[in-house]
């Protein structure tokens, strides 16, 4: 069981990689939580699932720069763009440099399947009712993967701006995308994930005419939480902005 938020692992995660044809799944779960717990006790345990996965991340973390992978973990909240912002970036970048994805989500295999349309390697990881991607997660689909040496590694971790925040994956950067549908204080209401980021993209600016959204605003409030965030604003949707990731990804 997750600590820090009380999703529960128990299960175990369910690793797949998408073939050419379909499955039925029918996923059912029984979980029983306690709710009582000494405080000092929750603490106690939380500090030591976070510990446990800061050492599997290291290990990650040496794996990945051994084969001369460079791996970014996407964070967002549902809906903000991430799989169209990865589909148009393999189209891109794909030709030059061998790219790999890990899709984080609860269940499906719906982006799995985007991301090999698009011409990508790419390994699906099903967290059941877990509502993050942690080090053990990404350790498992690595083996499966197997990303080529000198590969680009996108982990496109499960929507959530809270618990992902939290759970270092052996990544070398941190990204976070926001939407401009979903209002400009949004780096005041989730903190921590924009003092973990390296880079904040404000997603699908081709919406700003139909929506109350203040480019200037958002960027200051995640500036307040972390004055070393680099900022970048893109439509994903029509390639507005794009080339400006592509140039901080080979910066990284």
């Amino acid at each position: 069981m997750c600590a820090t938020c009380g999703c529960d692992g128990d299960g175990g995660p369910v690793i797949t990689v998408p073939h050419d044809h379909s499955h039925e799944h029918t996923h059912e779960h029984s979980h029983e939580h306690p709710h009582e717990h000494p405080h000092t006790e929750t603490i106690t345990l939380e500090q030591k699932v976070l510990a446990k996965n800061d050492l599997l991340a290291e290990r990650n973390r040496g794996w990945l720069a051994g084969r001369g992978i460079t791996a970014f973990n996407m964070m967002s909240s549902p809906g903000a763009g991430k799989t169209t912002l990865l589909e148009r970036t393999i189209g891109h970048l794909g030709q030059s440099r061998p790219i790999a994805v890990i899709e984080g989500d609860q269940e499906t295999l719906l982006d799995a399947d985007r991301i090999k349309a698009a011409g990508c390697a790419v390994v699906q990881v099903n967290t059941g009712s877990g509502c993050h991607l942690d080090a053990d997660m990404v350790r498992g689909a690595l083996d499966v993967l197997d990303p080529a040496e000198g590969s680009l590694l996108f982990v496109e971790n499960v929507g959530n701006l809270v618990c992902p925040a939290m759970f270092d994956l052996g990544e070398q950067g941190k990204v976070v995308l926001i939407s401009v549908t979903e209002g400009d204080d949004k780096p005041l209401k989730y903190p921590h994930i924009f003092a973990a980021a390296d880079l904040v993209i404000i997603n699908k600016t081709d919406l700003l005419p139909y929506v109350d959204f203040n480019m200037e605003t958002c960027a200051r409030h995640a500036k307040s939480i972390n004055p070393r965030l680099e900022i970048l604003a893109t439509s994903a949707t029509d390639g507005d902005g794009m080339d400006a990731w592509y140039r901080w990804i080979a910066e990284h």
